[in-house]
C-alpha cells in the first residue's frame, strides 16, 4: 500500500534535538527509505523520457494503455479512496479535462483491490475521466510512485512533461501552465526537434 503524503506535527517536532538524536533520526530515516523501496523497483521515468504505457485495467477489465490516447495531452493521477487529497483532486482533474475540449485526457489510476475500486467507481460514475485499477501496482512501480497523490503530465508524443508527488492546491497554476504549454507545443521539454532543412 502506498502512503498518502501528509505533514505530521507531533511533540517530537517541537523539541530541540541534540546532535546524537538528529544523526540517529537521519540514519533511521535513510534505512527506512531503503527498506521501503521494492527490491525489484523499475527505473522511475524522469521528465523528457517516454512514459510507461500500461496504466491499469478499466471497469470492463480491459487493459488500458497510453497509446489509446496518443495525440492528446494526458494527465495521470495515482489515487486511493483512503487518501483525502486524492479524492478532492478528482473533480478538479475532470474540470481540467473538460477545459481541454477533447485535447486533454485524465486517467485516474486507483491502487486498491478490485472490489474497493468498483465500489468507488460506482460513486464516481458521473465523472468523465478514465478510471483504471492497478491493484498489483504494476503501473505505480513503472512510474516510481512512492506516495499519493502522484500526478504525471504526459505530452502528445507520450513523453513525460512533469511529475508531482504529494503536491497541493498552490501548484495548480503551475500544472495549468504545463498543460497549456503542452497543448501549444505538442512535445515534452528537452525533446530534440527535427533539424530544419534549408
Amino acid at each position: 500500500m502506498l502512503p498518502c503524503h501528509t505533514i505530521a506535527w507531533g511533540d517530537d517536532m517541537t523539541r530541540s534535538p541534540g546532535p546524537g538524536n538528529l544523526l540517529l533520526r537521519r540514519t533511521g530515516l535513510a534505512l527506512l527509505l531503503l527498506l521501503a523501496a521494492p527490491a525489484d523497483a523499475a527505473h522511475a521515468p524522469v521528465v523528457g523520457e517516454s512514459a510507461p504505457t500500461f496504466v491499469g485495467y478499466g471497469l470492463d477489465g480491459r487493459k488500458v494503455t497510453l497509446e489509446t490516447y496518443a495525440g492528446k495531452v494526458i494527465v495521470i493521477s495515482f489515487w486511493a479512496t483512503w487518501c483525502p487529497p486524492c479524492r478532492m483532486e478528482l473533480p478538479i482533474l475532470e474540470h481540467i479535462q473538460m477545459a481541454g475540449k477533447g485535447h486533454i485526457q485524465v486517467i485516474a489510476i486507483n491502487t486498491e483491490p478490485r472490489d474497493v475500486f468498483r465500489s468507488a467507481a460506482k460513486i464516481l460514475k458521473d465523472l468523465k475521466i478514465e478510471l483504471t485499477r492497478d491493484e498489483s501496482e504494476r503501473a505505480a512501480n513503472a512510474y516510481g510512485v512512492k506516495g499519493l497523490p502522484h500526478l504525471v503530465v504526459i505530452g502528445k508524443d507520450l513523453r513525460i512533461i512533469s511529475i508531482r508527488e504529494g503536491y497541493g492546491p498552490s501548484e495548480l497554476d503551475d500544472v495549468a501552465a504545463e498543460l497549456n504549454a503542452a497543448l501549444r507545443a505538442g512535445l515534452a521539454p528537452d525533446t530534440p526537434s527535427a533539424p530544419e532543412t534549408p
